[in-house]
């Protein structure tokens, strides 16, 4: 298993991917949307759904969801979370699809733990770690692994 870096104490957004709960870092989100019609791009995975037209600027548009093989019926809370990814062409913007948005939230160093080990055969590699709170663990993401091709 790579090393890796354990997650900063911070100010987090949480949302939802099926039942369980998520988390990235405030400073990495740009908007929250509601869902919009999203132009699909031949030869992508299943998860890649394509692109939208945000205010006249392009955005491909990640199902997290399905990306991580979670069911992904469309629901009222359904929301596209625009994110400011960090590609090897340089930074750029980027819509992940959620079950819906929770809340932001203070988490501080004691609330985090590091990646569980789940063995060689488990690729743990897109998260930065758990947080432990009063609702529940939170799985605290590493946006730019997520959001690697080989990645989850």
């Amino acid at each position: 298993m790579a090393t890796q870096t354990i997650a900063a104490p911070g100010k987090y957004l949480t949302f939802a991917l099926g039942a369980e709960e998520y988390a990235l870092p405030v400073l990495r989100v740009r908007e929250i949307i509601k869902m919009m019609e999203i132009t699909q791009v031949p030869k992508v995975p299943p998860h890649v759904k394509g692109v939208i037209n945000l205010r006249g600027r392009v955005i491909p548009i990640v199902d997290l969801r399905l990306k991580f093989g979670f069911e992904a019926p469309l629901t009222e809370r359904t929301c596209i979370i625009v994110v400011e990814t960090a590609f090897s062409t340089g930074p750029s913007a980027l819509g992940i699809v959620v079950d819906g948005v929770d809340e932001v939230m203070n988490i501080v160093a004691e609330e985090i733990e590091p990646t569980p080990d789940f063995g060689e055969s488990v690729n743990t590699g897109f998260m930065k770690g758990v947080a432990k709170s009063r609702t529940g663990v939170k799985v605290l993401l590493d946006l730019d692994r997520v959001l690697t091709p080989h990645a989850a």
